[in-house]
């Protein structure tokens, strides 16, 4: 066992019973934040005793749900049951130096008393039968074959326990209401009470950031580490994450809404979904929201900044497109709004090859790619998704795009633009040169020659060209398309909806 260090060091252990969700991804963004900042350690490992669940998928799963949020560890990934028989020493050198004991009480003998407590209207804890056996009375118990646990012996002579947390306080409880508490199952296997200290201590972790539903485990731990002679970390409990209806976060009651691959393959910018997962409980003491950066969010983080209240993570799985909390989407458009173009082009080329819309001429430096970034410039003030840019923004990629329903009822509907389209488009077919400034006089002019105003051939014009009623303005959009594809656009609107 190593001792311990002046360099910060904190962990992040999941358990690989299931996909990476947004509870736990904060814990590790916690942790991770918490390391960096302070030019500390971080030691990521798998606790993959609960054999029944424990899956090898689950842990590709996290990590790669770890490692798509830039989340990055400097020891590790290990397996927690790989030192499972150095847990079991731990336990017999408790057992040795008397911290701990067998007990040999059946699960009837023990359900039983349990059932008589209740019956009493009193609360059962472990009474101590086998506390202090003599060693004739364990002899005779092993000689009837009995199964035994071993149980810790908690301390009878102190009148409470406490520690300081670093988000909660003074955490004080009384020493009578801490049972002896099961170190060992009776196949031998360790219980997580007891692998999780001997594994901190043997990884030097000095600060355990990690739920506020472990809280009460916390007094437990110390008293091992206390038992053994080791150093005692400190301890930071995060407030819990809870549903719309106050109910914890969970994988198996919430599916995949509350799942980092969810927001993944919904389009969120990796770093925005941490963004978004750090607000979840913490705040900077401002009006902030937005952190562009790692490192204007590693700056900012403070564990003391961290809220004692439980925060709620609202979603409607049901709400095609705002599924999730409305902030969350408010800060994934920030993120798009806000990045280098060159960065946002590297997140969606994977949307754009899955679509069959990536041009290999934007991998180069050159006009193509320079009038690639312009165009995802120009339309990303709208978007909240990466998957917008090739939906909602299909038409500046491709010819083969829809039209919005509503957008073609209200704005390619009145019986003379079946004229005034095709006119149109021949009038800009022949301005020169082609830019904003001179497709607008161009387009201003034709208005006034035929008397109508040019709300109503811009709002054409748009829907003509996109399939939508709202976007950037009509004489940007125009000068991105180009002239052949614009001008042939409305042609073709004119043909389509006015058979003209």
């Amino acid at each position: 066992m190593a001792d311990r260090t002046d360099e910060l060091r904190v962990r992040f252990p999941p358990s690989p019973t299931g996909y990476l969700h947004i509870g736990s991804a904060r814990t590790a963004l916690y942790n991770w934040l918490l390391a960096r900042k302070h030019g500390g350690r971080l030691v990521l490992r798998i606790e993959d005793t609960d054999a029944a669940r424990s899956t090898e998928a689950s842990t590709r799963a996290i990590l790669e749900g770890l490692r798509w949020m830039g989340i990055t560890w400097d020891e590790g990934p290990y397996n927690q049951t790989d030192h499972a028989e150095e847990h079991r020493a731990v336990a017999r050198a408790l057992e040795e130096a008397g911290h701990a004991y067998r007990c040999y009480c059946t699960p009837d003998e023990l359900a039983a008393r349990r059932e008589k407590a209740r019956a009493e209207k009193g609360q059962y804890g472990y009474d101590g039968t086998c506390r202090d056996l003599t060693p004739e009375q364990r002899a005779a118990r092993e000689a009837e074959g009995r199964s035994h646990v071993v149980r810790f012996r908690v301390p009878r002579d102190r009148a409470s326990f406490r520690y300081e947390d670093r988000v909660y306080g003074v955490m004080e409880v009384p020493a009578d209401t801490i049972e002896d508490f099961v170190i060992v199952r009776s196949n031998g296997e360790p219980l997580y009470v007891l692998s999780n200290v001997v594994d901190d201590h043997r990884d030097r972790v000095n600060l355990v950031v990690r739920g506020a539903d472990h809280r009460f485990n916390t007094i437990k731990q110390i008293l091992i580490y206390e038992a053994m002679g080791w150093p005692v970390p400190d301890f930071g409990h995060i407030p819990l994450t809870l549903d719309p209806k106050r109910a914890k976060i969970s994988k198996r009651r919430h599916g995949e809404v509350v799942t980092v691959e969810f927001y993944r393959d919904r389009g969120f910018l990796p770093w925005a979904f941490c963004n978004f997962v750090a607000l979840q409980g913490w705040n900077a003491g401002d009006d902030r929201e937005v952190y562009l950066t790692p490192e204007e969010l590693v700056e900012a983080f403070d564990l003391s900044r961290v809220s004692r209240t439980n925060s709620v993570f609202n979603y409607d799985p049901g709400n095609k497109k705002f599924f999730t909390d409305p902030k969350a989407i408010h800060i994934n458009a920030a993120h798009i709004r806000g990045i280098p173009l060159d960065e946002l082009a590297a997140h969606l080329r994977p949307w754009f090859e899955r679509e069959g819309l990536w041009d290999p001429a934007w991998d180069a430096p050159g006009e193509a790619r320079e009038r690639f970034l312009a165009t995802l410039d120009l339309i990303r003030q709208r978007y909240h998704l990466l998957g917008d840019f090739v939906t909602l923004g299909r038409a500046w990629f491709a010819d083969d795009f829809d039209f919005d329903p509503k957008a073609v009822k209200k704005r390619l509907s009145r019986p003379e633009l079946a004229e005034l389209l095709p006119a149109l488009a021949e009038r800009l077919a022949a301005v020169e040169p082609w830019d904003a400034e001179h497709t607008e006089t161009a387009l201003r002019a034709f208005c006034e020659e035929r008397g109508v105003k040019p709300g109503l051939v811009i709002n054409a014009a748009r829907v003509a060209t996109t399939g939508q009623a709202v976007g950037p303005g009509i004489f940007d959009v125009f000068a991105s398309l180009g002239r052949e594809r614009t001008t042939r656009r409305i042609a073709a609107a004119a043909e389509r909806f006015f058979g003209s």
